[in-house]
Protein backbone atom coordinates (compact mmCIF):
# COMPACT_ATOMS: atom_id res chain seq x y z
CA UNK A 1 0.00 0.00 0.00
CA UNK A 2 1.63 3.21 -1.05
CA UNK A 3 1.46 6.65 1.47
CA UNK A 4 -0.86 8.06 -0.34
CA UNK A 5 -3.28 4.84 -0.16
CA UNK A 6 -2.80 4.97 3.38
CA UNK A 7 -3.68 8.58 3.70
CA UNK A 8 -6.60 8.17 2.06
CA UNK A 9 -7.63 5.41 4.26
CA UNK A 10 -7.34 7.62 7.29
CA UNK A 11 -8.71 10.05 6.35
CA UNK A 12 -12.11 7.83 5.40
CA UNK A 13 -11.99 6.96 8.97
CA UNK A 14 -11.89 10.36 10.37
CA UNK A 15 -14.86 11.39 7.62
CA UNK A 16 -17.72 10.64 10.03
CA UNK A 17 -15.67 12.15 12.95
CA UNK A 18 -14.88 15.35 11.24
CA UNK A 19 -18.54 15.34 9.60
CA UNK A 20 -20.10 15.01 13.36
CA UNK A 21 -17.92 17.69 14.50
CA UNK A 22 -18.55 20.49 11.78
CA UNK A 23 -22.70 19.52 11.86
CA UNK A 24 -22.44 20.17 15.90
CA UNK A 25 -20.51 23.87 15.56
CA UNK A 26 -22.97 25.00 12.47
CA UNK A 27 -26.07 23.93 14.72
CA UNK A 28 -24.52 25.64 18.18
CA UNK A 29 -23.60 28.32 16.21
CA UNK A 30 -27.17 28.91 14.31
CA UNK A 31 -28.62 28.91 17.72
CA UNK A 32 -26.47 30.87 19.57
CA UNK A 33 -24.61 33.85 17.53
CA UNK A 34 -26.82 37.46 18.47
CA UNK A 35 -24.70 40.22 16.84
CA UNK A 36 -25.27 42.71 13.89
CA UNK A 37 -29.18 41.99 14.02
CA UNK A 38 -29.87 44.96 12.71
CA UNK A 39 -28.17 44.72 9.39
CA UNK A 40 -29.33 41.00 8.67
CA UNK A 41 -32.60 40.40 10.47
CA UNK A 42 -35.67 39.77 8.73
CA UNK A 43 -37.76 39.82 11.95
CA UNK A 44 -36.91 43.59 14.36
CA UNK A 45 -36.94 40.77 17.59
CA UNK A 46 -34.17 37.42 18.05
CA UNK A 47 -36.91 34.30 17.72
CA UNK A 48 -37.25 32.39 21.51
CA UNK A 49 -35.35 29.04 21.87
CA UNK A 50 -38.21 26.81 20.93
CA UNK A 51 -38.05 28.14 17.88
CA UNK A 52 -34.17 28.70 16.93
CA UNK A 53 -32.97 24.98 18.48
CA UNK A 54 -35.18 23.41 15.79
CA UNK A 55 -33.90 25.44 13.15
CA UNK A 56 -29.86 25.15 14.65
CA UNK A 57 -31.08 21.13 14.79
CA UNK A 58 -32.30 21.40 10.73
CA UNK A 59 -29.17 23.25 10.20
CA UNK A 60 -26.82 20.61 11.42
CA UNK A 61 -28.89 17.72 9.84
CA UNK A 62 -28.42 19.30 6.57
CA UNK A 63 -24.63 19.79 6.99
CA UNK A 64 -24.16 16.02 8.45
CA UNK A 65 -25.63 15.10 4.49
CA UNK A 66 -24.31 17.89 2.78
CA UNK A 67 -21.71 15.74 0.53
CA UNK A 68 -24.41 14.26 -1.15
CA UNK A 69 -27.14 16.82 -0.73
CA UNK A 70 -25.69 20.15 -0.91
CA UNK A 71 -28.59 22.06 -2.25
CA UNK A 72 -30.34 20.86 0.57
CA UNK A 73 -27.95 22.59 3.07
CA UNK A 74 -28.30 25.92 1.15
CA UNK A 75 -32.17 25.94 1.66
CA UNK A 76 -31.56 25.11 5.26
CA UNK A 77 -29.09 27.88 5.46
CA UNK A 78 -31.19 30.57 3.89
CA UNK A 79 -34.21 29.25 6.10
CA UNK A 80 -32.27 29.74 9.11
CA UNK A 81 -30.60 32.86 7.49
CA UNK A 82 -34.42 34.61 7.24
CA UNK A 83 -34.89 33.56 10.58
CA UNK A 84 -31.84 33.80 12.97
CA UNK A 85 -29.97 35.57 10.80
CA UNK A 86 -27.00 32.73 10.09
CA UNK A 87 -25.27 34.59 7.29
CA UNK A 88 -22.03 32.08 8.15
CA UNK A 89 -24.30 29.18 7.53
CA UNK A 90 -24.93 30.89 3.81
CA UNK A 91 -21.39 30.99 3.77
CA UNK A 92 -20.43 27.16 4.54
CA UNK A 93 -23.44 26.32 2.16
CA UNK A 94 -22.45 28.05 -0.83
CA UNK A 95 -18.96 27.04 -0.51
CA UNK A 96 -20.24 23.46 -0.19
CA UNK A 97 -22.78 23.43 -3.12
CA UNK A 98 -19.50 24.79 -5.28
CA UNK A 99 -17.29 22.59 -4.35
CA UNK A 100 -19.26 19.22 -4.64
CA UNK A 101 -20.64 20.45 -8.54
CA UNK A 102 -18.65 20.54 -11.62
CA UNK A 103 -22.00 22.79 -12.94
CA UNK A 104 -21.37 26.54 -12.82
CA UNK A 105 -24.06 27.45 -14.25
CA UNK A 106 -25.97 25.42 -10.90
CA UNK A 107 -23.77 27.71 -8.75
CA UNK A 108 -24.40 30.81 -10.67
CA UNK A 109 -28.33 30.10 -10.09
CA UNK A 110 -27.28 29.24 -6.68
CA UNK A 111 -25.54 32.29 -6.44
CA UNK A 112 -28.54 34.50 -7.61
CA UNK A 113 -31.09 32.59 -5.32
CA UNK A 114 -28.79 33.10 -2.00
CA UNK A 115 -28.41 36.96 -3.28
CA UNK A 116 -32.51 37.60 -3.47
CA UNK A 117 -33.09 35.78 -0.02
CA UNK A 118 -29.45 37.65 1.66
CA UNK A 119 -29.74 41.08 -0.09
CA UNK A 120 -33.12 42.49 1.22
CA UNK A 121 -32.02 43.24 4.99
CA UNK A 122 -28.68 44.12 4.18
CA UNK A 123 -29.72 47.23 1.78
CA UNK A 124 -31.35 48.98 4.25
CA UNK A 125 -28.70 50.76 4.73
CA UNK A 126 -27.95 50.93 1.34
CA UNK A 127 -24.22 52.14 0.09
CA UNK A 128 -21.16 50.13 -1.42
CA UNK A 129 -20.92 48.27 2.03
CA UNK A 130 -24.59 46.67 1.41
CA UNK A 131 -23.33 45.30 -2.01
CA UNK A 132 -19.99 44.15 -1.20
CA UNK A 133 -21.34 42.44 1.99
CA UNK A 134 -23.70 40.68 -0.41
CA UNK A 135 -21.78 39.63 -2.73
CA UNK A 136 -19.14 37.87 0.24
CA UNK A 137 -21.51 36.20 1.85
CA UNK A 138 -23.51 34.90 -1.68
CA UNK A 139 -20.67 34.86 -4.35
CA UNK A 140 -17.01 35.26 -2.85
CA UNK A 141 -17.60 31.37 -1.33
CA UNK A 142 -18.58 30.05 -4.62
CA UNK A 143 -16.25 31.17 -6.58
CA UNK A 144 -13.54 29.47 -4.10
CA UNK A 145 -15.92 26.44 -4.01
CA UNK A 146 -15.22 26.06 -7.67
CA UNK A 147 -11.48 26.97 -7.63
CA UNK A 148 -10.63 24.06 -4.96
CA UNK A 149 -13.70 21.44 -6.05
CA UNK A 150 -12.29 21.23 -9.89
CA UNK A 151 -8.65 21.68 -7.69
CA UNK A 152 -9.25 18.54 -6.00
CA UNK A 153 -11.28 16.89 -9.45
CA UNK A 154 -8.35 17.42 -11.49
CA UNK A 155 -5.68 15.97 -8.37
CA UNK A 156 -8.03 13.40 -7.91
CA UNK A 157 -7.37 12.05 -11.99
CA UNK A 158 -3.89 12.82 -12.29
CA UNK A 159 -3.50 10.75 -8.97
CA UNK A 160 -5.83 8.02 -10.87
CA UNK A 161 -4.12 7.78 -14.13
CA UNK A 162 -0.80 7.99 -12.62
CA UNK A 163 -1.99 4.59 -10.45
CA UNK A 164 -3.67 2.89 -13.30
CA UNK A 165 -0.16 3.91 -15.40
CA UNK A 166 1.67 2.36 -12.38
CA UNK A 167 -0.50 -1.09 -12.39
CA UNK A 168 -0.23 -1.50 -16.29
CA UNK A 169 3.71 -0.68 -15.93
CA UNK A 170 3.69 -3.48 -13.02
CA UNK A 171 1.40 -5.66 -15.10
CA UNK A 172 4.18 -5.73 -17.74
CA UNK A 173 6.54 -5.93 -15.86
CA UNK A 174 5.25 -9.15 -14.88
CA UNK A 175 4.45 -10.46 -18.00
CA UNK A 176 7.95 -9.54 -19.02
CA UNK A 177 8.83 -11.88 -16.45
CA UNK A 178 6.71 -14.72 -17.68
CA UNK A 179 7.90 -14.34 -20.81
CA UNK A 180 11.40 -14.77 -19.99
CA UNK A 181 10.59 -17.86 -17.86
CA UNK A 182 8.65 -19.54 -20.87
CA UNK A 183 11.83 -18.57 -22.55
CA UNK A 184 13.94 -20.26 -20.72
CA UNK A 185 11.97 -23.21 -19.87
CA UNK A 186 12.20 -24.00 -23.46
CA UNK A 187 15.60 -23.12 -24.06
CA UNK A 188 16.14 -25.96 -21.02
CA UNK A 189 13.82 -27.95 -22.59
CA UNK A 190 15.55 -27.66 -25.90
CA UNK A 191 19.16 -27.77 -24.75
CA UNK A 192 19.07 -30.32 -21.69
CA UNK A 193 16.67 -33.00 -23.22
CA UNK A 194 18.27 -33.12 -26.60
CA UNK A 195 22.15 -34.03 -24.69
CA UNK A 196 20.77 -35.85 -21.90
CA UNK A 197 18.65 -37.97 -24.23
CA UNK A 198 21.95 -38.04 -26.26
CA UNK A 199 23.48 -39.77 -23.31
CA UNK A 200 20.36 -42.30 -22.52
CA UNK A 201 21.06 -43.56 -26.00
CA UNK A 202 25.12 -43.72 -26.13
CA UNK A 203 24.53 -45.64 -22.58
CA UNK A 204 22.20 -48.02 -24.14
CA UNK A 205 24.47 -48.82 -27.20
CA UNK A 206 27.34 -49.10 -24.42
CA UNK A 207 25.04 -51.61 -22.85
CA UNK A 208 24.24 -53.40 -26.25
CA UNK A 209 28.10 -53.87 -26.93
CA UNK A 210 28.61 -55.83 -24.38
CA UNK A 211 32.23 -54.56 -23.65
CA UNK A 212 32.99 -53.69 -27.63
CA UNK A 213 33.99 -50.11 -28.86
CA UNK A 214 33.23 -48.85 -24.75
CA UNK A 215 36.38 -46.46 -24.53
CA UNK A 216 34.99 -44.75 -27.88
CA UNK A 217 31.27 -44.60 -26.24
CA UNK A 218 32.33 -43.45 -22.93
CA UNK A 219 34.52 -40.78 -24.63
CA UNK A 220 30.93 -39.65 -26.35
CA UNK A 221 28.81 -40.01 -23.65
CA UNK A 222 31.47 -37.59 -21.57
CA UNK A 223 31.48 -35.05 -24.73
CA UNK A 224 27.56 -34.49 -24.99
CA UNK A 225 28.20 -34.61 -20.82
CA UNK A 226 29.95 -31.28 -20.55
CA UNK A 227 28.68 -29.70 -23.67
CA UNK A 228 24.94 -30.21 -21.42
CA UNK A 229 26.60 -28.56 -18.34
CA UNK A 230 28.24 -26.05 -20.19
CA UNK A 231 24.70 -25.06 -21.76
CA UNK A 232 22.70 -25.78 -18.83
CA UNK A 233 25.52 -23.66 -16.70
CA UNK A 234 24.94 -20.51 -18.93
CA UNK A 235 21.18 -20.67 -18.55
CA UNK A 236 21.68 -21.00 -15.07
CA UNK A 237 24.09 -17.94 -14.67
CA UNK A 238 21.20 -16.14 -16.84
CA UNK A 239 18.95 -16.45 -13.92
CA UNK A 240 20.98 -15.76 -11.23
CA UNK A 241 22.48 -12.38 -12.27
CA UNK A 242 20.14 -9.17 -12.14
CA UNK A 243 22.65 -8.10 -15.49
CA UNK A 244 22.32 -8.52 -18.63
CA UNK A 245 22.60 -11.90 -20.57
CA UNK A 246 25.34 -12.83 -22.09
CA UNK A 247 25.80 -12.09 -25.71
CA UNK A 248 26.88 -16.29 -26.65
CA UNK A 249 26.15 -16.67 -30.47
CA UNK A 250 22.58 -18.84 -30.88
CA UNK A 251 23.10 -22.08 -33.61
CA UNK A 252 21.54 -21.57 -36.42
CA UNK A 253 21.07 -23.15 -39.85
CA UNK A 254 25.21 -23.34 -40.16
CA UNK A 255 24.82 -26.04 -37.00
CA UNK A 256 22.80 -28.18 -38.71
CA UNK A 257 25.18 -30.51 -40.19
CA UNK A 258 26.39 -31.07 -36.57
CA UNK A 259 23.33 -32.13 -35.51
CA UNK A 260 22.44 -34.44 -38.25
CA UNK A 261 26.33 -35.91 -37.63
CA UNK A 262 25.14 -36.87 -34.01
CA UNK A 263 22.04 -38.64 -35.26
CA UNK A 264 24.18 -40.85 -37.72
CA UNK A 265 26.72 -41.32 -34.88
CA UNK A 266 23.35 -42.30 -32.83
CA UNK A 267 22.64 -44.79 -35.96
CA UNK A 268 19.76 -43.22 -37.29
CA UNK A 269 19.97 -42.67 -41.11
CA UNK A 270 19.55 -38.84 -41.20
CA UNK A 271 19.98 -36.51 -44.42
CA UNK A 272 19.93 -33.05 -44.73
CA UNK A 273 18.90 -31.23 -47.69
CA UNK A 274 19.07 -27.07 -47.62
CA UNK A 275 17.93 -25.30 -50.83
CA UNK A 276 17.49 -21.40 -51.76
CA UNK A 277 14.98 -19.96 -54.19
CA UNK A 278 15.24 -20.92 -58.57
CA UNK A 279 16.78 -24.56 -56.98
CA UNK A 280 19.61 -23.21 -55.23
CA UNK A 281 21.43 -25.17 -52.70
CA UNK A 282 22.25 -21.85 -51.32
CA UNK A 283 19.24 -19.81 -49.53
CA UNK A 284 19.64 -15.95 -48.84
CA UNK A 285 21.05 -15.16 -44.93
CA UNK A 286 18.06 -15.26 -42.08
CA UNK A 287 17.60 -13.64 -39.23
CA UNK A 288 19.37 -15.22 -36.37
CA UNK A 289 15.70 -15.39 -34.26
CA UNK A 290 14.46 -17.45 -37.44
CA UNK A 291 17.33 -19.45 -37.53
CA UNK A 292 17.67 -20.31 -34.28
CA UNK A 293 14.15 -21.61 -34.53
CA UNK A 294 14.62 -23.82 -37.35
CA UNK A 295 17.53 -25.46 -35.73
CA UNK A 296 15.70 -26.12 -32.18
CA UNK A 297 12.48 -27.55 -34.47
CA UNK A 298 15.04 -29.71 -36.26
CA UNK A 299 16.77 -30.53 -32.96
CA UNK A 300 13.31 -31.63 -30.91
CA UNK A 301 12.41 -33.69 -34.14
CA UNK A 302 15.52 -35.35 -34.11
CA UNK A 303 15.07 -36.50 -30.50
CA UNK A 304 12.00 -37.62 -30.85
CA UNK A 305 13.01 -39.98 -33.36
CA UNK A 306 15.62 -41.19 -31.44
CA UNK A 307 13.07 -41.90 -28.55
CA UNK A 308 10.38 -43.36 -30.70
CA UNK A 309 12.02 -44.89 -33.99
CA UNK A 310 15.59 -44.88 -33.85
CA UNK A 311 16.18 -46.69 -37.04
CA UNK A 312 13.55 -45.18 -39.11
CA UNK A 313 15.37 -42.80 -41.89
CA UNK A 314 14.65 -39.27 -41.40
CA UNK A 315 14.95 -36.59 -43.97
CA UNK A 316 15.23 -32.88 -42.94
CA UNK A 317 14.40 -30.17 -45.51
CA UNK A 318 15.11 -26.74 -45.43
CA UNK A 319 13.80 -24.76 -48.88
CA UNK A 320 13.73 -20.73 -48.20
CA UNK A 321 12.76 -18.35 -50.43
CA UNK A 322 12.59 -14.36 -50.35
CA UNK A 323 9.50 -14.36 -49.07
CA UNK A 324 8.54 -17.65 -46.95
CA UNK A 325 10.87 -20.62 -45.21
CA UNK A 326 9.36 -24.56 -45.37
CA UNK A 327 10.53 -27.03 -42.95
CA UNK A 328 9.74 -30.28 -43.25
CA UNK A 329 11.63 -33.40 -40.69
CA UNK A 330 9.93 -36.60 -41.79
CA UNK A 331 11.01 -40.07 -40.96
CA UNK A 332 9.79 -43.42 -42.31
CA UNK A 333 7.85 -45.60 -39.79
CA UNK A 334 10.55 -47.28 -37.73
CA UNK A 335 11.12 -50.70 -35.60
CA UNK A 336 11.21 -49.14 -32.08
CA UNK A 337 13.52 -47.10 -30.07
CA UNK A 338 16.42 -48.82 -28.08
CA UNK A 339 15.04 -49.65 -24.68
CA UNK A 340 16.28 -46.24 -23.13
CA UNK A 341 13.63 -45.60 -20.87
CA UNK A 342 13.66 -41.64 -22.41
CA UNK A 343 10.48 -40.07 -20.78
CA UNK A 344 7.91 -38.11 -23.03
CA UNK A 345 6.12 -35.51 -21.33
CA UNK A 346 4.30 -33.65 -24.78
CA UNK A 347 5.86 -30.60 -23.79
CA UNK A 348 8.67 -30.59 -27.01
CA UNK A 349 6.23 -30.06 -29.55
CA UNK A 350 4.25 -27.51 -27.96
CA UNK A 351 7.56 -25.54 -27.10
CA UNK A 352 8.68 -25.36 -31.04
CA UNK A 353 5.35 -24.35 -32.02
CA UNK A 354 5.28 -22.01 -29.41
CA UNK A 355 8.59 -21.18 -31.13
CA UNK A 356 7.44 -20.73 -34.93
CA UNK A 357 4.22 -18.69 -33.90
CA UNK A 358 6.66 -16.32 -32.12
CA UNK A 359 8.41 -15.69 -35.48
CA UNK A 360 5.30 -15.16 -37.40
CA UNK A 361 5.08 -18.78 -38.21
CA UNK A 362 3.37 -21.91 -37.93
CA UNK A 363 3.95 -25.53 -37.28
CA UNK A 364 2.24 -28.74 -37.84
CA UNK A 365 2.45 -32.19 -37.14
CA UNK A 366 1.04 -35.03 -37.51
CA UNK A 367 1.72 -39.19 -39.25
CA UNK A 368 2.55 -39.61 -42.41
CA UNK A 369 -0.01 -42.23 -44.87
CA UNK A 370 2.78 -44.58 -44.58
CA UNK A 371 2.98 -44.72 -40.66
CA UNK A 372 5.96 -42.26 -40.24
CA UNK A 373 5.72 -39.00 -38.69
CA UNK A 374 6.46 -35.39 -40.38
CA UNK A 375 7.28 -32.13 -38.63
CA UNK A 376 6.26 -28.93 -40.78
CA UNK A 377 6.75 -25.40 -40.14
CA UNK A 378 5.92 -22.51 -42.85
CA UNK A 379 7.70 -19.09 -41.98
CA UNK A 380 6.74 -16.14 -43.78
CA UNK A 381 9.62 -13.37 -44.82
CA UNK A 382 9.58 -9.98 -45.34
CA UNK A 383 11.49 -10.26 -48.31
CA UNK A 384 14.62 -11.36 -47.71
CA UNK A 385 17.55 -10.08 -49.47
CA UNK A 386 19.44 -12.41 -51.85
CA UNK A 387 22.77 -12.39 -50.01
CA UNK A 388 26.59 -13.48 -50.91
CA UNK A 389 26.71 -17.12 -50.32
CA UNK A 390 27.16 -18.11 -46.62
CA UNK A 391 28.25 -20.81 -44.24
CA UNK A 392 26.27 -23.26 -45.54
CA UNK A 393 26.11 -26.00 -47.85
CA UNK A 394 23.74 -28.75 -48.94
CA UNK A 395 24.52 -32.07 -47.67
CA UNK A 396 23.17 -35.63 -48.46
Amino acid sequence: MTWHSRLTAHRERLRPVVGALVALILAAATVTIDGMHTRFDYFPAHPPLFVAVPVGLLVGLAVWFRRRRPALLLAAALGAYVVLSAWFAVVFAQYTLADRTSSPRRVAVASAVALVVVTPPIWRGGGVDAAMMSVGICVVPALLGLYTGARRRLMTELRRRAERAEREQRQRVLQARSDERAQIARDMHDVVTHRVSLMVLHATALEATKGASAVDIGKQIGAIGREALTELRSLVEVLRTESEAPLAPQPGLAELETLIADSRGLGTTATLELTGEHGTTRPPELPALIEHAVYRVVQEALTNVHKHAADAETRVRVHCTRRLLRLTVTNQNGVGAHPSGLPSGGHGLLGIAERIRLVGGELTAGPTPDGGFEIAAEIPLDDVSQKQPTHMKATR
